[in-house]
């Protein structure tokens, strides 16, 4: 049920609207009636004894009249270059489909890609110390360089820090937004919001226009965690909102890291109370890549493929044809025939330039005609 089914996308934005149907209602009708649109076609009594709803919402979908309100978002969206992505899209991250209060609508600013399930969700204090500063900035430069996504809620202090750490190592980086995809809060991270939906994504579940209503920080923080590995903690007091991505992060199942902080400091409170809890304590990137070393090796392996095919780049006078292939090869073992497939480059002239990349040691062949990076 792609959202390229315009008409389906209007009901989904519809049910989306009507208060009171939340995502786990709109995913049991859905489940019930198959779309969107045979939802409104329904009576209220199939409606009341088909989804187990109650009179009282069965009516308020037979009700509905904010259609010009439907339109005007999608219209809304498209000047403003968001995509607006239902979770019955096949690119739907799926690490989010798995909650069981999953946005059946999600605005994203940018591009969700299949490799940012490898992402590690890294919050913290507003008003952080310049330790926090520190760390933050270093560590999410070193998780992003080893490939992994880093996913925070674009506020100030430590959430800012991680975002620009990942994108300044070249890495991706994607914010969860308290308010609408259209909103930049705080206003002082327009650039950084920028940077983001060009090296990664903003994505929001609220309406466009939705201001950062106090309310909306908690709900979006199930999807920070949601959409990640892990959560690591690098400064935070007691009362800290960054323990509600905590406490969501437990119940889905998720890693929880903690760096150590002063014990004098009430910033570390939170920290220091998520080890004595049993949170990992974490001294650098090294921690979190051990213990997720399970679930992302084979990611980390394609990573530092990659990375030797760029430093082969430096150290080597290559030209783009072969630099094109070594982009391929980066991804994996691939065969000749792949390669002529995605760079439509004459068969004689592909295994001429083959050739000089194994000359030059960059390039090995198995049998069969597959090539790889060495």
């Amino acid at each position: 049920m792609p959202s390229q089914n315009i008409t389906e996308l209007k009901y989904l934005l519809a049910l989306s609207f009507i208060n009171d149907i939340g995502p786990i209602t709109i995913s049991r009708l859905i489940s019930e009636f198959n779309s969107g649109e045979a939802i409104f076609e329904a009576g209220l009594s199939e409606l009341t004894s088909a989804a187990a709803i109650s009179p009282s919402k069965a009516k308020k979908i037979k009700e509905f009249n904010g259609w010009s309100k439907v339109e005007a978002e999608l219209e809304r969206a498209e000047k403003s270059g968001i995509r607006i992505m239902t979770l019955f899209d096949k690119d739907y991250p799926e690490s989010l489909r798995q909650l069981d209060n999953a946005p059946v609508i999600l605005y994203v600013r940018g591009t969700l890609l299949e490799e940012d399930r490898f992402a590690l969700a890294m919050v913290g204090s507003r008003l952080m110390s310049d330790y926090g500063r520190k760390i933050a900035g270093e560590m999410a430069h070193e998780l992003a360089s080893s490939g992994l996504t880093i996913v925070s809620g674009l506020a100030r202090g430590i959430d800012t820090v991680s975002h620009s750490g990942a994108l300044k190592a070249g890495g991706r980086s994607i914010a969860v937004l308290g308010c609408g995809a259209d909103i930049c809060y705080p206003p002082e991270n327009k650039e950084l919001m920028i940077a983001l939906s060009s090296s990664g994504c903003v994505i929001s579940e609220f309406p466009l226009g939705i201001r950062p209503l106090k309310e909306n920080f908690p709900r979006r923080n199930r999807l920070i965690s949601g959409l990640s590995l892990g959560v690591l903690v690098v400064e935070a007091t007691a009362r800290s909102g960054s323990l509600i991505t905590v406490r969501f992060a437990l119940e889905q199942g998720k890693e929880v890291f903690a760096v150590p902080g002063n014990i004098t400091s009430d910033r570390s409170d939170g920290t220091n109370g998520l080890i004595k809890q049993g949170a990992k304590p974490v001294q650098s990137a090294a921690d979190v890549l051990e213990e997720l070393s399970a679930q992302i090796k084979g990611h980390m392996a394609a990573v530092k493929t990659v990375s030797s095919a760029r430093h082969a780049h430096d150290r080597l006078e290559i030209n783009d044809e072969e630099k094109a292939i070594c982009n391929i090869l980066g991804e994996g073992p691939r065969h000749i025939d792949h390669l002529l497939r995605e760079l439509r480059i004459p068969p004689a002239r592909i295994s001429g330039l083959l050739l000089g990349l194994e000359m030059k040691g960059i390039v090995g062949q198995t049998e069969g005609n597959n090539f790889y990076i060495i």
